[in-house]
């Protein structure tokens, strides 16, 4: 796979942009700077449009606005009455202009922060004044316009909205556009925010109007401008999560948002947003509409104890800290509490189960789950004495996770499909078992089957974002039900990987642990990435120079650096994917005490770290060295790590049949999904947890935050 093809497929997480990787994730963790600094005023205008006339609705849009509103009032102290929402026929072209003019523009002052943010369709419209090129344009409510001439468009031209943004008296403004202009042709039934381009569509001549009045007007801010994509044809798509749809991009910026602080470990967070993207299916890559200076762009890049306030500088309070979300209401009876939880991992909010626990972030008071609905959820106080009075606004952290034993793999099956072939697949993708199967559209999934677009036709394994899945296609002509047959194994596999994935609890964990990727070379390891569980480390005293994305060259010689900073010992196991989404595991061998008899079967022995300790895995020296193979690939890794040892995942890892040529220390996994069952049971016997409030464990995993850490890593190998 070529570079370019990967790095369109990471993109679009959180906020990220700029030239190059490293600088477009600076800019990203510069909005978490922006809003979180101390200021006289922080003002909003949210506009979100699902419902346009004679046009496709879209989905998500209303609730990205919801979700940027929740994380501007609870995460970043923005007062509800300075945040002003447009939405459906209210964000009209000729209204969305006056409002910014008259809440933006007339109350912002000097060192004010100002977020601006735009979910819905965007186009491309020719100008009469150069009609030889298309102009990128935001679709309002009131896309036509109302004259007669069908051929009239009353789009707000991108340029516009730059002018309107630069026009601000300060130079603290953020502007989220969670759209694209170039319409795709359709490609599995995916829902993307841009609309096709009409050749013969003018501009109103309000808008020509209102642009050149803008022109000549004092233009003293630069803007931050985040777009959910950089490539310009590229298509910013929604996706249908837990009860609701929402941006992709916008949805991944608010949550990484919530749970995490700011970092100047560049190479953390962009490592973060690559493995959050593969597990979304995005094949977004975000980007920023300003050509900034090169001194500005130093300016942004830099750690944030380098740079001054007149360039936007941190200035964080003590206060910000990561939460999974936020009280919203108290009911009347006091014990009673709505929560909002944007703040959980997109791929375990699905699966978040009833007597989950959250601690309050400032008191002792526990929060047990009861119900949920989308990103609402109701939670029971359980009081403790001496506790503070709960209050609305305060931030909840995750402390149990409930997941239920029984987790499907959900398949979405294509709406391009006949019907008959749809029946077909559903009754043989029924014959397996933890596989379920959906209509494409009307519930989440987790990968879609559907036809290849080719002649004759075959059937295949997609993901979310329309990419064929390796090894995971059948022959031309080839039925329905024989190809399913043949994905067995594929589907054991994602299903064990979609299990393990449920366990990241990088922003949660209460376990100080650090592990850092790296290549050996006869110098010194060269870094290739690095995780830590946030809620240990303090990320922002330490400042490192930014690191490119991750590519590792076939034939590398590989290591991870772990570091046990907590006052227990931890154990580990390894986990992952490689190319052709085959898995993988790490293996430490233990030596036979009689290594000449041939019956000797050799076992794994459990990999621990003591506290205070650091190790290295696999241990340096020629028997157990890790080199990169080829072909090119991309690799998925899980570090897991508990506080007891791992009995059933290594009686599971050794009731597998290795050869000789296995045994080295990265090796396939050949049973992954009763690995990663008694893995799950595991972590739930390493949870030492009360039984009050007639809690039954006998459906569900149990895994507390003070035992178990999980840290994912991802990397393209070339």
């Amino acid at each position: 796979m070529k570079r370019r093809t990967f790095l369109e497929r990471i993109g679009s997480i959180l906020a990220v942009l700029g030239i190059t990787e490293a600088e477009w994730l600076s800019l990203g963790n510069r909005y978490y700077q922006a809003l979180a600094q101390p200021s006289p005023r922080k003002l909003a205008l949210l506009i979100g449009i699902n419902q346009y006339p004679k046009i496709p609705d879209l989905s998500g849009c209303l609730t990205d606005v919801e979700l940027q509103r929740e994380l501007l009032i609870h995460r970043f102290g923005f007062q509800g009455s300075d945040i002003l929402t447009l939405t459906e026929e209210q964000a009209s072209r000729e209204f969305i202009e006056a409002t910014f003019l008259d809440h933006l523009g007339k109350q912002a002052k000097p060192d004010d922060v100002v977020v601006f943010h735009f979910s819905g369709y965007g186009s491309r419209v020719k100008l009469e004044t150069s009609p030889e090129t298309m102009q990128n344009a935001l679709v309002p409510a009131n896309a036509s316009s109302k004259s007669q001439d069908e051929k009239i468009v009353n789009y707000i031209l991108e340029e516009t909205l730059l002018l309107l943004l630069r026009s601000l008296p300060t130079n603290r403004v953020t502007a989220v556009l969670d759209t694209s202009y170039y319409a795709p042709t359709p490609v599995l039934g995916l829902k993307v925010r841009a609309l096709p381009e009409s050749v013969e569509a003018k501009l109103a001549a309000e808008e020509l109007d209102f642009l050149q009045q803008l022109k000549t007007q004092k233009l003293p801010s630069t803007p931050i401008v985040l777009a959910a994509t950089s490539n310009p044809k590229q298509p910013a798509r929604e996706e249908l999560f837990s009860g609701f749809s929402a941006g992709l991009f916008t949805y991944a910026l608010t949550q990484y948002l919530w749970e995490f602080t700011p970092t100047t470990r560049i190479q953390v967070a962009l490592s973060y947003v690559e493995n959050s993207l593969s597990k979304l299916g995005s094949r977004q890559q975000p980007g920023n509409l300003e050509n900034l200076s090169p001194k500005r762009r130093e300016a942004l890049n830099s750690p944030p104890s380098l740079v001054g306030k007149g360039a936007g500088g941190l200035g964080l309070p003590d206060n910000i800290i990561g939460a999974e979300g936020a009280v919203t209401a108290i009911e009347e009876d006091g014990k009673t509490v709505q929560l909002w939880l944007a703040g959980l991992p997109p791929q375990v909010l699905l699966y978040y189960g009833v007597n989950s626990r959250f601690t309050l972030a400032t008191t002792t008071d526990e929060l047990v789950l009861r119900s949920r609905t989308g990103l609402t959820a109701k939670a029971q106080i359980t009081q403790i004495e001496g506790a503070n009075s709960l209050q609305v606004g305060q931030l909840v952290q995750e402390a149990v996770r409930v997941l239920a034993r029984n987790i499907n793999l959900i398949i979405a099956l294509d709406t391009g499909l006949e019907r008959i072939e749809r029946v077909d697949a559903t009754s043989a993708f029924a014959a397996f078992p933890h596989v379920s199967t959906v209509v494409a559209g009307e519930k989440p999934a987790d990968y879609l089957f559907a036809k290849l677009q080719q002649t004759p036709s075959r059937y295949g394994l997609f993901s979310l974002g329309g990419e064929l899945i390796s090894n995971a296609t059948g022959e031309a002509g080839e039925a329905v039900k024989l190809t399913v047959q043949k994905l067995a194994p594929k589907l054991s596999t994602l299903l064990a990987a979609k299990l393990w994935r449920l366990t990241e609890n990088q922003g949660s964990s209460r376990l100080a642990l650090k592990a850092t990727l790296e290549i050996i070379n006869n110098i010194s390891p060269r870094v290739i990435m690095q995780r830590e569980t946030v809620r240990t480390f303090k990320t922002e005293t330490s400042i490192q120079k930014s690191l490119p994305t991750p590519i590792v060259p076939i034939g590398s010689r590989m290591q991870y650096r772990v570091e046990n900073q907590s006052d227990r010992p931890v154990y580990l196991i390894l986990l992952g994917l490689n190319n052709n989404h085959t898995a993988i595991a790490f293996y430490s061998w233990e030596t036979p005490q009689e290594p000449n008899t041939a019956d000797t079967k050799p076992l794994l022995k459990e990999v621990v770290i003591a506290p205070g300790e650091t190790l290295t895995l696999p241990q340096t020296n020629t028997a157990s060295e890790w080199v990169i193979s080829g072909p090119a690939s991309e690799c998925e890794h899980q570090l897991i790590f508990s506080t007891t040892p791992f009995n059933g995942t290594l009686a599971a890892l050794n009731t597998a049949k290795y050869s000789t040529a296995e045994q080295g220390p990265i090796g396939p996994l050949l049973n992954s999904l009763d690995v990663v069952q008694a893995l799950l049971q595991d972590l739930h016997n390493a949870s030492t947890l009360k039984t009050e409030m007639n809690v039954t464990t006998a459906d569900s995993h149990r895994l507390d935050v003070n035992n178990w850490a999980s840290l994912s890593f991802s990397f393209q190998v070339l």
